[in-house]
């Protein structure tokens, strides 16, 4: 990370309002760089929700500019989206699972609407069920699962297409602090792939398990910090 890299996403300014209400982001203005891995943090109703909605392209801002991939997305036509929509993986909060299929199926989903065959999407599917610890659950559907392995469902899920940007949205909120904890170390597995990971959370106390991580806050719509991103933890001053 240094001066020169132009970061995988970069918004400028952004503000978003749904309808005539008051903006629910402000001037929101920061960088993320390849390969690091950050944090989202803020109080209930700050805006973290609304921050991920327009990284992962599901809503448009109001006002500014955002660019990922070297390509200004704000711009683009309508028809490019789900090209870049396909290099970022997102895990909600509520898993969004689908209930009629088997874990195995849910992680083949993303494979199969791009086009995959059935003899191709085989052996990754199997390695990421083996990768999330749910091998011997391929063929659970998701009410037979605990929160735990739904969570780990909907990241490999999230993950099967090696997305360049994984965003993750209180993806520790539905589960115990031991679950968190191992969810944690698989976002930092795939971040030591390449992958960029942000994690939108209010437990502070998971900051703490990935060292030099980064941090955004949000307080009431706006960044806490006008640079945007801040280290954590801070480094100490010499």
């Amino acid at each position: 990370m240094n001066g020169t890299d132009p970061g995988i996403v970069k918004f400028d300014n952004v503000g978003l309002r749904y309808g005539l209400e008051k903006e629910v982001l402000s001037d929101i203005s920061f960088t993320l760089f390849p390969g690091q891995f950050y944090f989202l943090t803020g109080a209930s109703g700050a805006g973290k929700t609304s921050l991920l909605r327009l990284l992962y392209l599901a809503q448009r801002p109001s006002r500014g500019a955002i660019h990922m991939f070297d390509n200004d997305v704000i711009a683009a036509p309508r028809e490019t989206l789900p090209a870049f929509r396909r290099r970022i993986g997102v895990v909600f909060q509520n898993f969004r699972l689908v209930d009629h299929l088997s874990a195995y199926d849910n992680i083949a989903l993303p494979l199969r609407v791009a086009g995959v065959s059935e003899g191709e999407l085989a052996e990754p599917v199997t390695d990421m069920l083996d990768w999330v610890g749910l091998a011997q659950r391929a063929d659970a559907r998701p009410a037979s699962l605990s929160g735990g392995e739904q969570q780990r469902v909907a990241i490999a899920r999230a993950v099967i297409s090696r997305p360049e940007i994984l965003v993750a949205d209180e993806p520790t909120g539905n589960v115990d602090a031991e679950m968190a904890i191992k969810l944690i170390r698989l976002f930092q597995a795939l971040n030591r792939l390449g992958t960029t990971v942000l994690v939108a959370t209010h437990d502070m106390q998971l900051l703490r398990k990935v060292p030099d991580s980064l941090l955004m806050r949000l307080d009431k719509g706006r960044l806490s910090d006008p640079t945007g991103v801040l280290r954590y933890p801070p480094r100490r001053e010499d």
